[in-house]
């Protein structure tokens, strides 16, 4: 049945009304050159036609499958059948969102055990209901620590995605806040001294040392290096600003929460729970801080509490954006959560447990080390950096970082990232920011500044439980096939 908002004598009224003779006399304005005149679309198709046009089109994609060695932010993990079985369900279905409470109970009470579970993952003593994804919830981290600091200055690390530093300066542009860089250790790729690049204000005076407020880094960090949070966070309050560390939770069956380790507000993303990388989204941001900076939190606070009846019931206890408060109030304008999505984690992440969490990440770690050991044993392979790995690493390759991708697609097995694309995506630091290896986030090394961003035979790999014995089997014999054809020779090669 079509459906017509406007019958044609409505039309006619408003066009009489406005003075106009047709509907495209609105868009006389616009020059004809960017006007469509015809869609130029086919002929309609019957139902068996449209469906053997749309299978022939799906037939022609490669979805990632075992043989998919892609990460950089975005990862293949098993999604158990249970969690779309789950998510699917009529409990989690509600006529309104969740302001109503009364009609809601199903998504509050999910998104609240959504929250129990990144505090329980983070070491964290609130979370809130979800933020758009990694990349923003790091964003609106930057600036609820530079409220809770009262300060304008943000520190981040080299070690950060580049793309997610590319939202936080995007964020930090209609303020003006200034952004500082902090390098990799050359040999390490963990994030260095982080205050060594930033000037101070000279005597009795104030510099960029002194309006840093957050300090922003990764674990792991971009190449896939564990970072030291503990002397992190020492350096970060040493500088009177606050940490925010971006993690992935994932890893957190093995490695020490954020929270214990000192981090001040942990961010990340849940695609790794429950959500397939569909092209890189959509996916949920968590955010969880102290419980002292829960005033300050962005978006929504899903509470627990009794109704009249002393049953135990679910409401939004903390709205503080601008379409509740007065905007000078506001801590952000985000105005929805990502409910599905953190449902979906919520869901896989139970029917893991702690015990299945850890189990996960040490199957990742021993078959990422695994591979990584086979890589660097074939002839000019070796490690880009010398720093602890988890589940990623980066590796410099005898040669062009692209063609060996190319090469080894056409071998059934997608190898990775190359980290030049990766880091052409870091942003230019906006205001007074530091010259030199900061600026840029390069890494200082004996012989000056050298950008990442420059090494095209660099390549990221990530290996996860989807990837099992076999795959890397494959990949290793592709790769010593590939090599022997693309590589220079020994004589040849630079020493």
């Amino acid at each position: 049945m079509r459906y017509e908002s406007h019958s044609d004598d409505e039309r006619r009224f408003m066009l009489g009304v406005l003075g106009l003779e047709s509907v495209d006399d609105l868009f006389a304005l616009l020059p004809p050159t960017l006007r469509l005149t015809e869609l130029r679309l086919a002929p309609g198709l019957s139902e068996p036609e449209v469906r053997e046009t749309m299978e022939a089109l799906a037939s022609a994609d490669r979805p990632p499958g075992p043989t998919s060695f892609l990460g950089a932010g975005c990862y293949s993990h098993f999604v158990p059948a249970a969690v779309r079985a789950l998510t699917g369900r009529g409990e989690f279905a509600t006529a309104y969102t969740p302001y109503q409470a009364e009609v809601s109970q199903g998504t509050l009470q999910y998104i609240f055990e959504f929250q129990s579970c990144v505090c329980e993952l983070t070491g964290m003593e609130v979370a809130n209901a979800s933020l758009y994804d990694g990349p923003s919830a790091l964003a609106e981290a930057a600036f609820m620590a530079l409220r809770l600091t009262r300060r304008e200055g943000i520190l981040i690390s080299s070690g950060v995605h580049p793309e997610a530093a590319q939202v936080v300066a995007g964020y930090a542009a209609g303020p003006d806040l200034p952004i500082y860089g902090s390098p990799l250790d050359p040999r390490s790729g963990a994030t260095g001294t982080i205050d060594a690049f930033l000037p101070t204000g000279g005597p009795g005076a104030e510099g960029p040392r002194d309006s840093i407020g957050a300090v922003l880094v990764q674990q792991p960090n971009v190449l896939g290096v564990v970072e030291d949070l503990k002397l992190l966070a020492e350096a970060a309050h040493s500088l009177g600003a606050l940490l925010v560390v971006a993690v992935n939770p994932a890893t957190l069956g093995i490695l020490e929460p954020p929270g214990p380790a000192g981090a001040d507000i942990a961010v990340g993303d849940v695609q790794v729970f429950g959500n397939a990388p569909t092209f890189g989204g959509p996916s949920a941001g968590f955010l969880a801080c102290r419980e002292a900076y829960t005033r300050q939190i962005p978006g929504r606070l899903v509470g627990q509490t009794l109704d009249e009846d002393g049953q135990t019931c679910y409401t939004l206890t903390l709205q503080a954006r601008e379409q509740h408060i007065r905007r000078a109030k506001a801590t952000s304008n985000i105005c929805s959560n990502q409910s599905l999505n953190a449902l979906a984690a919520t869901v896989h992440l139970s029917l893991l447990g702690p015990q299945g969490l850890r189990r996960l990440g040490e199957i990742c770690l021993q078959r990422a080390h695994h591979l990584h050991v086979e890589l660097c044993s074939l002839p000019g392979v070796e490690p880009l950096m010398d720093g602890p790995f988890f589940h990623e690493f980066a590796l410099k390759l005898p040669c062009s970082a692209d063609c060996f991708r190319t090469a080894m697609r056409d071998q059934g097995v997608d190898p990775g990232v190359p980290l030049s694309r990766l880091l052409a995506a870091r942003a230019p630091l906006a205001g007074a920011a530091p010259t030199g290896a900061a600026a840029t986030g390069a890494a200082p090394t004996d012989g000056g500044p050298v950008s990442l961003g420059l090494i095209d035979n660099a390549l990221l790999v990530a290996v996860t439980e989807s990837n099992p014995p076999e795959a890397l089997e494959l990949y290793v014999a592709a790769a010593r096939e590939v090599l022997a054809r693309l590589a220079p020779s020994s004589k040849d090669r630079p020493q």
